[in-house]
């Protein structure tokens, strides 16, 4: 079974090195290279990391909204979860008790995504090795940096992505409006 590069990058992150930002941006951009749906695994894949992410620093707020999406969007994904070397069920359920930690303002504690696939496994394994970080070990400290990626982040690239989908969409309404 093949899988994609993107995906693999994201589990190292999500496993390795905790940086559940980089997890995001990966996975975003084999998601908008793959011109997918809204409604893709992907989409789902990265709330939960996002989730973490927020749920980390704190955000109580913003990790409940992004695992309510997560779940809403993973919730008829069982085929494609699967398919991925995820054990869907008990993604599911473990979401929902992290939820409940999360509304409970319990206290951050990594995840570990519940893979079945034994090569996938394996892949993960060793790159987290090659990288020099333990695999399945539950991390509690994180450098800074990575805790607060967002912070440092280039966002030029974003803001003028988000300049031109506006001038394109007020030249759509000028042109509609002299219609």
């Amino acid at each position: 079974m093949q899988f994609p590069a993107r995906y693999l990058d994201f589990l190292f992150h999500f496993h390795g090195d905790r940086d559940y930002f980089e997890c995001h941006e990966v996975l975003e951009d084999h998601w908008k290279d793959n011109g997918m749906e809204r409604n893709s695994i992907w989409v789902g894949l990265i709330q939960v990391a996002v989730t973490f992410y927020h749920y980390r620093r704190g955000n109580i707020k913003g990790a409940l909204k992004m695992i309510d999406k997560a779940l809403i969007q993973l919730k008829d994904k069982q085929e494609e979860t699967y398919s991925l070397g995820i054990q869907f069920s008990v993604l599911i359920d473990e979401l929902a008790k992290i939820r409940l930690k999360i509304i409970t303002n319990q206290p951050y504690k990594s995840y570990h995504i519940p893979i079945y696939n034994p090569t996938l496994l394996h892949l993960c394994q060793a790159r987290c090795e090659e990288a020099g970080f333990p695999w399945g070990v539950t991390s509690t400290s994180v450098s800074q940096t990575i805790v607060n990626r967002h912070l440092t982040r280039d966002r030029s690239q974003v803001i003028e992505e988000r300049e031109q989908a506006l001038a394109t969409k007020n030249a759509s309404r000028s042109f509609l409006l002299t219609s």
